[in-house]
This record gives C-alpha cells, structure tokens and sequence, in this order.
C-alpha cells in the first residue's frame, strides 16, 4: 500500500511540475511574440514617420508651380494630422486610415508634375519622388513583416491549450495592417 500511495504522489508530482513547466514556457513564448508585434510596428511607424515628413517638402516645392492645387494640399495634410494623431496613441487602424488618405493624394501630388514641365524638370522634386518611392517599398517590406508577426502572435493566443495562458496573460488580438477599400481602387486624377 505504501508503494502505491508513494508511486501515486511521485506520478502526481511530476505531471503537476511538467504542468508547471508548460504554463512558464508558453508564458515566455506568448512575451516573445508580443514583443516581436511591437518591435515589427515600431519599424512600420518609423517608415510611415519618414514618408509624412517627406510631404512638406513636396508640398512646399509643388506650391511654386501649382499653388492653385489647393485641394490637394489639404489632402495632404489631413492626411498627416490623421497619422501623428494615431501613431502617438499605437491606433493600427488610425495609421491605416491615414495611410489611407495619403494613398488617395499622393498621386494626385506626383501628377502633378506631368502638367507643368517645370516642376518635372525641378531636381529637388525628381530627387523627393525617387526618395519617395524607395520609402513605398520600405513600408511595403515593413508592413509585410508586422503581419506576419501580429498574424503568428494571434494564432499563438488562439491555439488550445496556450489560449489559456493568454487568457491568463491577458492577450487581446492584434489588428492587421491592411489597406483601406477605398486605397484599392483607381485614384482620378482631375487638372
């Protein structure tokens, strides 16, 4: 009878510590994870910083050949106010409203250049669209890299039994960047 009730204690011991185990182990997974989301979107909000600084300095070129374009101008810096507004507060979905407002203006803004020569032949601003551009593909990269990490971070508070720990950790799900519907579409162009 000893044997049994040592055999039983020793069993229950160990699958209580291997219980214990589990639980720290997908606890520090789950931090790892988080802070990878974070870190991802930190780089993502460093590029978008990077190209909304960049349209001042459009703008302000534009506005020597073009100062009738106020429409767009005023696009532009909804579009600023909007991002500098979420990117303080961590809102993704406010970015993506922002970025959504700059993919609708910033066409319009380079176009521009395709009715009045003068600008097109200006280095300054040839200089500030290639620069632009190469930010384009940076936030493409970056933005690729926080789905991915916000995706893995989502499946990991999601999955049995680890939805337990996340539960207990506190985990919420994190939104996705995507684009805006309206980003997707045709952008017109009116001169």
């Amino acid at each position: 009878m000893e044997g049994t009730v040592l055999a039983a204690t020793l069993c229950g011991g160990i699958i209580v510590l291997a219980i214990i185990f589990w639980f720290f182990s997908t606890w520090n997974r789950l931090v790892r994870l988080e802070k990878d989301v974070d870190r991802a979107w930190s780089n993502v909000d460093t590029v978008l910083q990077q190209r909304f600084d960049m349209i001042p300095n459009m703008v302000n070129i534009v506005k020597g050949y073009a100062s009738h374009e106020k429409e767009i101008f005023g696009e532009l810096t909804e579009a600023r106010k909007t991002f500098a507004a979420a990117s303080g507060s961590g809102d993704v979905s406010g970015v993506m409203a922002a970025d959504a407002l700059l993919g609708q203006a910033m066409p319009k803004l380079l176009a521009l250049s395709e009715a009045y020569p003068d600008l097109k032949a200006n280095t300054n601003f040839v200089q500030l669209q290639e620069d632009y551009k190469e930010i384009e593909d940076q936030v493409t990269d970056i933005r690729q890299l926080y789905n991915s990490s916000a995706t893995n971070f989502n499946t990991a508070i999601e999955i049995i039994p680890d939805s337990i720990v996340a539960g207990f950790k506190g985990c919420k799900e994190r939104t996705l960047y995507e684009a805006d519907h309206k980003a997707r579409g045709s952008v017109e162009i009116n001169f």
